[in-house]
């Protein structure tokens, strides 16, 4: 039987089987009335041999008779023409008996089309994506996946650990697409079995840490926003979170959930009393909606890379709206209150409330891994404390760990400039 390369269910079984069921019912049903034009008739799997002469053949007249009498009998040339009449009526495709030998093509109601091209980056989208095209997206590389020497985790190894410990956050990885910016980066997402994509860098070495600020960091935060840019364009909206955010709770629950807003940003500082053109963003962690105002956005803001030296694409964006790019979009946009969307730079004050911590205001990654680490240890006390009621009131007392190693971090690096 020919193979069609359609979608599982119901229409490929359709399709595979129902032209043949056709041919075979159309043989069945004229099989017993293929009498009298051939020398040699197959019936009920005896083989009867019809000759010319009745003399030569003693049994001539009762096979004879047997197909007289089947042409005759009307019972059965009603069964035979009610079955040719169904076989013909059945599918106005089947033209004559013989065409399930030809190919058909199904027409499959929603589906995508057959011979619809769908390449790496759509695969690992639509496989990420909730039911309404919302994923979330990580960019990681070598530094952020693999283990150094003295290291005993990674910032990925906190990454995921935090959706293990958060609340409601479990499901979530189903939706997570880990970008990969190399290849030891995504072969450690691959044995971690998440949602992985390789991005292409052209050759380019992103493996390595690249320290704040300098050169090889500005060029993977524009790759990194040609690639959003990418996904919205495919019609995907998205979560997009840095590796060094810890999820303690589902973000979702906290951001609004009104289809006008295009953009829900965090920030460094909550400064509510400021105009938009003055909030101190991050981007980091935020939630934008695909539509024609959101990549018109991004594509300005990609664009302006060749006229940025010296900025990473953060201080781009943040001088576009400084410009007045919202009102000139018309863009709806939300900044992240630091009570639920919290970092290095300004913590929350309610662990009750706390959605995310970003280890921002840091420079070195081995910094931030060391003062995650003892983000989640608070986190995992501030749980232990709270599953006893007795002690319920506790928990709107208690305190970060200072961050150290990323206010040590600055330091070291103006020691080495002096």
């Amino acid at each position: 039987m020919r193979k069609f390369n359609v979608p599982v269910g119901h229409h490929q079984a359709d399709c595979m089987t129902f032209q043949p069921i056709k041919f075979s019912v159309f043989c069945a049903l004229w099989a017993p009335f293929y009498t009298v034009q051939n020398q040699k008739l197959l019936l009920h799997g005896k083989l009867y041999i019809i000759h010319s002469s009745k003399s030569q053949n003693p049994n001539y007249s009762r096979h004879m008779d047997y197909g007289k009498l089947s042409i005759g009998n009307p019972g059965l040339l009603f069964l035979f023409l009610a079955g040719v009449f169904y076989v013909f009526v059945w599918s106005s495709t089947l033209t004559n008996p013989f065409s399930a030998f030809q190919e058909s093509h199904c027409r499959l109601p929603n589906t995508t089309p057959i011979d619809s091209p769908r390449d790496d980056l759509e695969e690992a989208l639509s496989k990420a994506s909730m039911a309404n095209k919302t994923v979330i997206i990580a960019v990681v590389n070598k530094a952020y996946a693999d283990q150094g020497i003295k290291a005993d985790t990674t910032m990925l190894d906190l990454f995921l650990e935090s959706f293990w410990l958060g609340e409601n956050t479990r499901p979530l990885l189903d939706h997570l697409l880990l970008v990969a910016m190399d290849q030891t980066a995504y072969d450690r997402c691959l044995f971690r079995r998440l949602n992985c994509y390789k991005l292409v860098t052209g050759g380019v070495d992103y493996g390595g840490e690249k320290i704040y600020m300098s050169e090889e960091f500005i060029k993977m935060m524009w790759k990194r926003t040609h690639f959003l840019l990418e996904v919205l364009k495919r019609g995907y909206s998205f979560i997009f979170t840095d590796t060094d955010v810890m999820w303690l709770r589902n973000p979702f629950l906290r951001l609004s959930k009104n289809e006008s807003q295009d953009l829900q940003i965090s920030t460094d500082v909550h400064l509510p009393h400021l105009s938009p053109e003055h909030r101190l963003i991050n981007t980091g962690f935020y939630y934008i909606r695909s539509n024609n105002k959101t990549v018109e956005l991004l594509n300005t803001w990609y664009e302006k890379k060749d006229n940025a030296t010296g900025q990473k694409e953060q201080d781009v964006l943040l001088g576009l709206i400084h410009g007045g790019i919202i009102r000139h979009l018309n863009l709806s946009v939300t900044f992240l209150d630091t009570l639920y969307f919290s970092g290095f730079c300004e913590e929350s004050k309610d662990f009750r409330a706390v959605a995310t911590v970003h280890a921002n205001c840091c420079r070195s990654i081995s910094a931030k891994v060391n003062d995650l680490k003892a983000v989640l240890r608070d986190w995992k006390r501030f749980k232990k404390i709270s599953s006893y009621k007795r002690l319920a009131h506790v928990t709107a007392n208690l305190k970060w760990t200072g961050h150290f190693g990323c206010w040590n971090s600055w330091r070291v690096e103006n020691k080495s400039r002096s």
